[in-house]
C-alpha cells in the first residue's frame, strides 16, 4: 500500500523505491501522519518481491529530517508518553523485517529523530550542506528512539558520547571522518550518488543481499561463534533459490546473471 496522507512520497523506478519525507515547510519533521505514512511505505518495500532496494530522503534543501514535531509534542503530551505510539525509526528494526537495502541520502539537517532514522538505514550519503546532531539534551529530552544506543554502536564510544552528551551538531566532513557517513558529495550530486550505490546493490542477487543483510543484523547480538553456525531463515531460502547455482554458472559462462524475479 503506498502512502495516502501525503507527508511521504513514494516512487518506483524498475527494482528502485525512492521514499521522501515531504513535509519541507516544517523542515520534514516528524508527526503522526508523517509515521504513518513512512510505515506504509516501508510496508510496500518490504512486502513487494519486485522491490530490490529503496532510498529515503527528504523535501527541499534545508533538512533530510529536523526529528520530531516540536509544536506537536507540546501540544499532545499524552501521545507522546504513550509507549505504544509509533515512531519512525521502528520502521527500519529487525522486528519489523524489511531486509531489502535502504540508502538514506541526508540533504541537510538531521537531528533528533531525523538523525535516529538515517543511522537506522544500511547507508548515508550526505550533501555538504548537511548537518547532524541529537539536540534532545538541550530540549530536556533523549534520543530513545535508538539514538543513544544505535549512534554508540556505529561509530567509536568517546565521538558518540560528544554527540549525544553536548547536543551539538557536526557537518558532513567530520561526519564522514568519523564513520557516521558513507560519503559527501556535492549538494545536486546527492540522489544521483545514492542511486549510484543502488545500481551497484542491485546488480547482485536480491535474495544474496538480503540473506546477507539479516545475517548481519540479527547476527550483531551473538558471539562470533554463535553467529557463524547460526542459519538464518533468509539464507536457508537462498540455497533453495535458483540464483544459488545461478551466479557461479553466469562466472563460468562469462555473462551476466539472470537473477529470479528480475
Amino acid at each position: 500500500m503506498k502512502p495516502t496522507n501525503g507527508d511521504v512520497l513514494f516512487e518506483r523506478d524498475g527494482h528502485l523505491a525512492l521514499i521522501t519525507l515531504n513535509r519541507p515547510q516544517a523542515m520534514n519533521s516528524m508527526n503522526p501522519t508523517l509515521n504513518a505514512d513512512l510505515r506504509e511505505a516501508f510496508e510496500e518495500v518490504r512486502d513487494n518481491d519486485s522491490i530490490w532496494a529503496a532510498i529515503l530522503t527528504g523535501s527541499g534543501d534545508r533538512a533530510f529530517s529536523a526529528g520530531a514535531d516540536l509544536k506537536w509534542r507540546s501540544e499532545n503530551e499524552d501521545k507522546v508518553l504513550d509507549p505504544a505510539e509509533s515512531t519512525p525509526e521502528k520502521v527500519l528494526s529487525a522486528e519489523f523485517g524489511c531486509w531489502k537495502p535502504v540508502i538514506a541520502a541526508v540533504n541537510g539537517y538531521a537531528g533528533g529523530g531525523g538523525l535516529e532514522l538515517a543511522i537506522a538505514c544500511d547507508l548515508i550519503v550526505a550533501a555538504e550542506r548537511s548537518l547532524f546532531g541529537l539536540p534532545e539534551p538541550r530540549r530536556g529530552l533523549m534520543a530513545d528512539a535508538g539514538g543513544v544506543h544505535g549512534l554508540s554502536r556505529q561509530i567509536p564510544s568517546k565521538l558518540a558520547m560528544e554527540l549525544i552528551l553536548t547536543g551539538q551538531f557536526i557537518d558532513a566532513k567530520r561526519a564522514a571522518e568519523i564513520g557516521l557517513v558513507n560519503r559527501v558529495v556535492e549538494n545536486d550530486d546527492l540522489l544521483p550518488e545514492a542511486r549510484k550505490i543502488a545500481d551497484g546493490i542491485m546488480e547482485c542477487s536480491p535474495k544474496a543481499v538480503q540473506a546477507a543483510k539479516q545475517a548481519v543484523v540479527l547476527g550483531s547480538s551473538l558471539s562470533f561463534e554463535d553467529a557463524m553456525t547460526t542459519e538464518f531463515s533468509l539464507f536457508t531460502r537462498l540455497k533453495e533459490s535458483g540464483d544459488f547455482t545461478e551466479g557461479p554458472r553466469a562466472f563460468s559462462e562469462k555473462r551476466a546473471p539472470r537473477w529470479e524475479g528480475a
